[in-house]
């Protein structure tokens, strides 16, 4: 489980894009024959560009991360993903290069034959690979050094994970309660013996940051005795889930978040889309629809249409975010002050009620998008007064700035929007949606792009926005 996984994403790999190729084939012959085939060379280069392309979008998608311990159903979800990228671009290529014999057949055939096969190699896979680290013969004994609370998790993990390969002999250090499986075989004065005793094969180093003094003694007594050794570092007060694990120069470095978005490329194809979607939605919707709510908003109160605050971007820089105006002219919200819009708040203007809980009032921020100040999906940007406020709340409030703020969010798709008047409650509901934030950025993907706003959009039209 911890040794192998290079070998085991290599050989499913390979295995996925012998399949592919195979499906490519398989699609070819049935909708023309082989010999068409061989007489078009540049459907040659379609089936190089779909191997590149199933590389890159398992990669996106983590396909073949701790595939075996998936659920069965988000296997073959990823699985229809990729199919479905990669009949995208059959799609393209074909309309490009004016195919007019590989064309729609050849399309849906290789669409079922890739989806099918890859199917049918993950079920065979996920069964010999349990029948294989089942069977006792092949069962590595396991010893966890350090009883702290990471080394019963990852003893836990162990007990409820048999596939893993491992059989699990006991715990060594402090003396605990053998109780729910544990097993407690000595101090770590005596592991030379232990080792011998029970034929440990594999050794996990769980100590507490206290007792690191003992580390150098159970290396040295696990190499003479041939043990593979493990180190679980106990430093999960300060990582996330999603942390990093890398080297630069040979120095193993532990990256406390994992941030797809730190690399340049996933920022580049965020933007493109941003602009993309942008591009539509001005030119099919905003185009007409601004129009139609500034007049709405000039005939129903006085004052300008559109709101104007300065908030807290990307990088911890300010911005001009703009807004519909939706509360009376003179209601004191460019104050310096924290003064949060509630339930039935009686500066809400009857069209601006409106336009709240239809998310609408947000839309002048397609200019901010198109400015690069703010993207479409991302944490939702504060006031300077409010983020002011709720740095009380959230030490780490300022991970919400490592991506640029967005018109909706991770948050938001889940009803996390506007304040309470309840101080306590306010408290844990903002606490809440920071924390929702943050997962965001740790696991973005232009997939969850995508997701949420198809919900968004849904929320608005069932007019379940949360939003007041």
């Amino acid at each position: 489980m911890i040794f192998n996984q290079k070998s085991r994403y290599s050989l499913k790999l390979l295995l996925d894009l012998l399949l592919l190729n195979s499906s490519f084939v398989i699609a070819a012959v049935l909708s023309q024959s082989w010999l068409t085939l061989q007489r078009r060379p540049h459907m040659f280069f379609l089936l190089f560009a779909l191997n590149v392309i199933w590389y890159f979008t398992t990669r996106i998608t983590a396909f073949y991360d701790g595939f075996l311990f998936k659920k069965v159903s988000r296997q073959f979800l990823n699985i229809i993903k990729n199919s479905a990228a990669q009949t995208v671009i059959s799609i393209i290529f074909i309309f490009t290069a004016k195919e007019d014999l590989f064309t729609r057949y050849f399309i849906l055939f290789d669409f079922l034959c890739v989806s099918v096969l890859v199917a049918l190699r993950v079920i065979l896979y996920d069964y010999f690979t349990r029948r294989l680290r089942g069977n006792e013969k092949f069962l590595r004994n396991l010893v966890i050094v350090g009883s702290c609370s990471t080394g019963f998790d990852f003893f836990h993990l162990v007990s409820q994970n048999p596939g893993f390969g491992y059989k699990f002999i006991g715990f060594v250090g402090t003396e605990i309660k053998a109780d729910e499986g544990k097993r407690y075989l000595g101090p770590i004065d005596q592991l030379d013996s232990i080792l011998k005793t029970y034929g440990i094969e594999e050794l996990v180093i769980t100590l507490p940051y206290s007792e690191y003094s003992n580390l150098n003694g159970v290396i040295a007594t696990c190499e003479r005795n041939a043990v593979r050794t493990h180190i679980i570092p106990d430093y999960f007060q300060f990582l996330s889930k999603n942390f990093l694990l890398n080297t630069i120069g040979g120095f193993p470095i532990i990256t406390l978040r994992d941030e797809p978005l730190a690399e340049l490329q996933w920022r580049l194809v965020k933007r493109v889309f941003d602009l993309c979607m942008t591009l539509f939605v001005s030119i099919f919707f905003l185009s007409w629809i601004t129009t139609l709510i500034a007049l709405l908003i000039k005939i129903t109160s006085r004052g300008p249409v559109f709101f104007v605050q300065e908030r807290i971007g990307l990088k911890n820089e300010k911005f001009r975010c703009y807004k519909f105006r939706s509360m009376i002219s003179d209601s004191g919200r460019k104050k310096a002050n924290y003064n949060p819009t509630l339930v039935n708040d009686p500066r809400i203007t009857v069209i601006g009620r409106f336009l709240r809980k239809s998310n609408l009032d947000e839309l002048p921020q397609f200019w901010n998008i198109l400015k690069g100040e703010m993207s479409i999906v991302g944490p939702r940007p504060h006031a300077v007064t409010f983020n002011q406020e709720y740095i009380r709340y959230f030490d780490a409030i300022k991970l919400r700035h490592l991506v640029k703020p967005g018109l909706t969010g991770w948050a938001q798709i889940h009803g996390l929007r506007g304040d309470h008047s309840d101080p306590e409650e306010n408290k844990k509901r903002t606490i809440k949606r920071i924390e929702y934030d943050i997962w965001y950025i740790e696991n973005w993907s232009l997939w969850l792009d995508v997701r949420i706003i198809l919900q968004t959009v849904w929320l608005m039209f069932t007019g379940n926005t949360s939003g007041y």
